[in-house]
This record gives structure tokens, C-alpha cells and sequence, in this order.
């Protein structure tokens, strides 16, 4: 194919983010899924574990693994949420938010480098263009639904 298609671009591009991300956690034995789900967890108050999997955009069985691991490097610990008593808080430790602080300086490095070679115009278009693409396919602009064939 001599034009590459939209979801190419952005599949090949976000494969070669997630990539350069993981490179960098592995040096630290973690995952990207880790960092970012550093990241996602308040410092302060914690997060409600079942917040996390929306604001993160993953699947409740990867969010579980992901959250076992964490729990079992000292990343993070499970508290009873005061104002749900059927609810769980996943707060950092000390040691949670000394990995957070790095990965949150890995994202920061990202955007700056980014920025520093990327117009504030091309980066604005860039933001606009994906804001449509994610409007577009939370409105089910793109592909219709459609009732599922009888057997």
C-alpha cells in the first residue's frame, strides 16, 4: 500500500511508544502497564480499584494482574474505602510513589522532547485530530450497529 491509512500511522506509532516505555521500565524490572497504572492512582487519597480500570482503558483481568504484581513488589497496598465499605482504595507506598515520581519524569521527558521538535501548531492539529477519531468512535460514527445474525 503506497498511503499508509490513518489507523496504521496510529497503531505503528503508539506500538513504537509502547515499546520505547517497556525498554525503559524493563531497566527497573517493571512494565509500562505499571507506570501507568502509577500514574493513574492518586498519591494522596488513593484510587478506587474499580475507577482504575476506565481511567486506564483496560480490561478488568489485565488491571488485576497488573494490580497483584504491584502489590507484590510493595508498589501499592489494598485498603477498605471508608465511604463504601464494599469498596477497595489502592493507595502507593513509600515505595510506589518513588516509582511513580520516575515514571511520571519519563512521560514529562517524552512530551518535552516531543514539543521541542514538533510545532505548537502541528502539535494542536494533533490533538484535534485525535479528539475527533475518539468522538467519532464513542459515538459509533464510523461503524453502525448492527443486530447481531440469528443463527
Amino acid at each position: 500500500m503506497k498511503d499508509k491509512t490513518i489507523d496504521y500511522v496510529l497503531r505503528t506509532t503508539w506500538l513504537a511508544v509502547n515499546k520505547m516505555y517497556n525498554e525503559e521500565a524493563a531497566q527497573f524490572g517493571t512494565t509500562m502497564a505499571t507506570g501507568f497504572a502509577l500514574l493513574s492512582i492518586d498519591p494522596e487519597k488513593g484510587t478506587p480499584s474499580t475507577s482504575l480500570g476506565p481511567k486506564m482503558g483496560m480490561e478488568a483481568t489485565s488491571l488485576s494482574r497488573t494490580l497483584k504484581t504491584m502489590e507484590e513488589k510493595g508498589l501499592i497496598e489494598r485498603k477498605p474505602n471508608p465511604e463504601d465499605g464494599r469498596g477497595v482504595l489502592i493507595h502507593l507506598t513509600e515505595f510506589g510513589k518513588e516509582k511513580r515520581a520516575y515514571s511520571r519524569d519519563r512521560v514529562l521527558t517524552f512530551n518535552e522532547t516531543i514539543k521541542e521538535n514538533v510545532s505548537p501548531e502541528e502539535l494542536q492539529n494533533f490533538h484535534k485530530v485525535t479528539e475527533v477519531i475518539n468522538h467519532m468512535i464513542s459515538n459509533k460514527k464510523i461503524y453502525k450497529q448492527k443486530e447481531p445474525a440469528i443463527k
